[in-house]
């Protein structure tokens, strides 16, 4: 709806249809456009305890396919019991990180090609590289130690990065071989790897030795944890640039007793700053990179399931554990992992929208176009999509035993096909003629697919676009989405943000002149954009 607590009356105008551009690469996750008719975007999730990754188209949202990363299992199997040690360690791993469970999918990679996913496997302590015309692994790799963990990939999809957990280092693989061509020391239980922009950096944590059950305090507890540590480190020469202690500067910073272990991080747009969470705690830090100084701590929400729930009982330490920031750099969307919700945090006021019913979300990722976060529900083998404009969940769909790992990718079309398009896909939007009193949850703008038959619409994000001041730019002063996987048309709900209940107040009676812009995706992925001039007015 417009608004939830005023009426208006929509006097339309005249309305036109467009293209929509092919969506960007998302931060942190480098991936590059779709090449027509050969690659074609795609969404990949990891799910841990079932050995597999899905294959899930970014516009509808179905799965593309499945694949068994673990093809060899078997065979692995055998070969660990003939080594007491490594045998020994893969049960740990089941017992004490996988809540028994053998974990066998932490992070997922696509190729630039699309030919190809990198999958790292915890419990067998490897990365392998599989085809995805074939489903074969094409190379293996073992790290040092018995576990590998997180990954990042490098612009150019040529190395990739892995966290040896046990062998406090961090691997540099060459993506064409699996070669390991670089290595660099970190603390232990080495976690999250971030490229910096350019590709000269590499920002990079562990997180201690979170498996242990000697968790709190921090001063009871740090002996036994072993080293925390937040490293900057040369990504050519992989000399470590820094090495610094975050429950050190937390405490510099007036917050005494907090962990030095930092979970998932995201970099502000011009990388000044980084966000980022630490074990134990509900909410995140944001630090300065250039005077190495904690900025702010945001503390979010503790829900009943979280009050109820004892640090010590967090699984692995984490309070929190998934963190991404939008492109534009105007709001973050946090993983609640122990209080079951993801939120939407302004990113100057840390004003928060609490999205709930998200069951052990475990991670977030923006979508390559920037506009979506990613939130995966490891307790309810599902993922979670959420708009950052309206901060709402357009949709969630079915995943895997365990999602963890979510990342963008390309695949080929001759693997994935999409479907026949059959009748040509034209966007137009619709409103009520006349005076139209919104109230509650009505919704008086909408979409369809005009002139079709068996054509579903999927997907309607709309924007409601005035100039607010003389001589300015139109600005966005509302905007709504929906996902309705049935229909030819629908109604969208569309809020009116500050400034657009601003304007109207100042309006009064006239009302302002305003432009509906709908973005629209069809059934077999197709994008459309329909533009309508309106008028809004308070309604009575």
């Amino acid at each position: 709806m417009l608004n939830r607590t005023r009426s208006f009356a929509v006097v339309l105008a005249a309305s036109t249809c467009a293209g929509l551009g092919a969506a960007t690469a998302a931060a942190n996750n480098p991936v590059p456009d779709p090449i027509p008719g050969e690659t074609r975007s795609a969404i990949l999730v990891g799910n841990n305890w079932d050995g597999t990754t899905d294959i899930v188209d970014p516009d509808t949202f179905e799965r593309l396919g499945r694949v068994d990363v673990v093809p060899d299992l078997e065979e692995r199997k055998a070969e660990l019991a003939l080594d007491p040690v490594r045998f020994g360690f893969f049960l740990a791993i089941r017992g004490l990180i996988g809540e028994g469970h053998d974990q066998l999918n932490d992070d997922v990679f696509s190729s630039r090609d699309g030919r190809t996913i990198y999958v790292s496997r915890p419990s067998l302590a490897d990365v392998v590289a599989i085809d995805l015309a074939s489903r074969k692994i094409i190379w293996r790799t073992l790290v040092d130690g018995y576990r590998s963990d997180h990954m990042a990939i490098s612009a150019d999809g040529t190395r990739l990065l892995v966290s040896a957990s046990t062998g406090n280092v961090v691997h540099e693989l060459d993506t064409a071989t699996g070669a390991k061509v670089g290595i660099f020391a970190s603390g232990d239980s080495p976690h999250e790897n971030v490229y910096s922009k350019d590709g000269r950096l590499i920002y990079h944590a562990s997180i201690g030795r979170v498996y242990l059950p000697f968790d709190r305090p921090p001063q009871v507890s740090q002996p036994s944890r072993g080293g925390e540590f937040f490293q900057v480190v040369d990504a050519r020469t992989k000399q470590v640039l820094k090495r610094i202690d975050m429950g050190d500067k937390l405490e510099e910073a007036g917050f005494p007793g907090m962990s030095a272990a930092v979970r998932p991080m995201a970099l502000s747009p011009d990388e000044t700053r980084v966000y980022f969470q630490v074990s134990f705690f509900h909410g995140f830090v944001e630090y300065d990179l250039v005077n190495d100084k904690v900025l702010r701590v945001a503390k979010l929400p503790l829900n009943d399931l979280s009050r109820s729930t004892p640090p010590e009982a967090y699984v692995l330490d984490s309070a929190h554990h998934g963190l991404s920031l939008d492109p534009a750099g105007k709001r973050l969307c946090v993983a609640g992992t122990s209080s079951d919700y993801a939120a939407i945090v302004d990113r100057a006021s840390f004003a928060t929208r609490v999205i709930d019913g998200i069951s052990k979300p475990y991670w977030s990722t923006n979508s390559a176009d920037g506009k979506y976060c990613y939130v995966s529900a490891a307790g309810a083998d599902e993922v979670h999509v959420i708009s950052y404009e309206t901060r709402e969940r357009i949709t969630r769909f079915p995943v895997g035993f365990h999602p963890q790992r979510v990342r963008n990718a390309v695949v080929r079309v001759a693997d994935f096909p999409r479907g026949a398009p059959g009748e040509p896909f034209r966007l137009q939007t619709f409103t009520e003629r006349g005076p139209i009193g919104v109230r509650g949850d009505d919704e008086n703008v909408g979409c369809r697919a005009a002139g079709a038959e068996r054509l579903r619409l999927l997907r309607c994000a709309v924007q409601l676009k005035a100039v607010t001041r003389a001589g300015r730019r139109a600005v966005v002063v509302g905007a709504g989405e929906r996902l309705v996987r049935d229909a030819r048309s629908f109604k969208v709900d569309v809020d009116l943000n500050a400034a657009g209940r601003a304007l109207l107040r100042q309006r009064g009676k006239r009302g302002f002149r305003a432009t509906v812009v709908a973005r629209g995706i069809d059934s077999v992925g197709r994008r459309r954009t329909a533009t309508k001039r309106v008028v809004l007015r308070r309604g009575r």
